[in-house]
């Protein structure tokens, strides 16, 4: 079955003791709404509703799934609840707030707290517009805290799955929070090899292109590494199945060390390693990295060509350590 652009529940629409008032975003898998509840709080109520497997026009309430679909539809929607189910044990700062989860109109809806701010990933399409590139110090104190909030989930026995600048929200204070975990459509790809991934190619760890191989946290911290990137390339790398045939990154580290301290530009390559074992294996030892300042090292200023700079360097052999000038075999810190 073909995927098709599913219609949204209509604003306005009572569901379980909220309100809906529009549509706020929706993909492959998913709707998300902007609803209030009882008390007149704003929150964001996401529906499962993937687009491949099932269909709701417009005036409809109900999703259509036909039988041939029914199985795996309903796969999905279990792991979508237990998710739910899960996330809500889960209260951290950098982790999306589930408040309820409930069933209705033959699917289920996750309610989260909602929050104004913006994307990661629209903050780095407004750098890349005015053609500035993202600071070191921004990305350490943004990464820091997604590793906090990140390894909470972790602790849970959650994988996020779909770890992406779309999916760090920052709020207006700047704070980041994850959004938008994967695990339920990542369960329904394992378990019926017939439906199309859903993962995002640049993003996504190379194990996920091949259902044999073992996820854990080595696999979303692959994605951490790419959502570093793109902070600092301003576009994700190259998709890891594409960097198993021929890897090109070599040459775009290059560029970042340019830019960049050595340190965090061999963090994103340790994160970025196409074999799981030769990355972090725990979120604790990417944050202990993270979290080490940087050495910058300090570069003399180069010496003037000619006889002007043979000058300067006789004249700095004969100054004494007593003078204004250190010995010349001397290294001051």
């Amino acid at each position: 079955m073909a995927a098709q652009n599913n219609a949204p529940l209509p604003d306005g629409m009572a569901l379980a003791g909220y309100r809906i008032v529009k549509k706020i975003a929706s993909g492959g898998f998913s709707i998300v709404y902007l609803a209030y509840d009882a008390e007149g709080n704003a929150v964001a109520i996401k529906e499962y509703l993937p687009s491949s497997l099932a269909l709701r026009q417009e005036g409809e309430v109900l999703p259509s799934v036909s039988k041939s679909n029914l199985a795996i539809f309903r796969i999905g929607l279990k792991c979508f609840f237990e998710e739910g189910r899960a996330l809500a044990r889960i209260s951290h700062p950098n982790v999306v707030r589930v408040l309820n989860f409930f069933r209705a109109n033959d699917t289920v809806y996750m309610v989260m707290a909602y929050e104004s701010g913006h994307s990661l990933q629209e903050h780095i399409g407004r750098q890349r517009a005015r053609g500035s590139a993202i600071g070191e110090a921004f990305i350490r104190q943004i990464f820091t805290q997604v590793l906090k909030g990140l390894r909470e989930v972790h602790a849970n026995q959650l994988l996020h799955l779909d770890l992406k600048p779309a999916n760090i929200y920052l709020r207006t204070d700047g704070t980041p929070m994850l959004l938008d975990f994967g695990a339920a459509r990542q369960t329904v790809n394992t378990d019926v090899p017939t439906l199309s991934p859903m993962y995002t190619p640049g993003f996504a760890a190379p194990e996920l292109y091949v259902k044999t191989e073992t996820l854990g946290p080595w696999t979303d911290i692959y994605s951490i590494g790419a959502a570093m990137f793109a902070c600092m390339a301003g576009s994700p790398p190259q998709p890891a199945d594409q960097r198993r045939k021929q890897d090109l990154m070599a040459a775009h580290f290059e560029r970042l060390d340019a830019r960049y301290s050595p340190a965090l530009v061999g963090l994103v390559r340790w994160a970025l390693a196409l074999d799981p074992l030769a990355r972090p294996q725990s979120v604790f030892a990417l944050q202990k990295q993270l979290q080490e300042v940087p050495v910058v090292a300090v570069v003399a200023a180069p010496e003037p060509a000619g006889l002007l700079g043979l000058a300067r360097r006789l004249a700095a052999r004969f100054v004494t350590p007593a003078g204004s000038r250190a010995a010349p075999d001397t290294l001051h810190s």
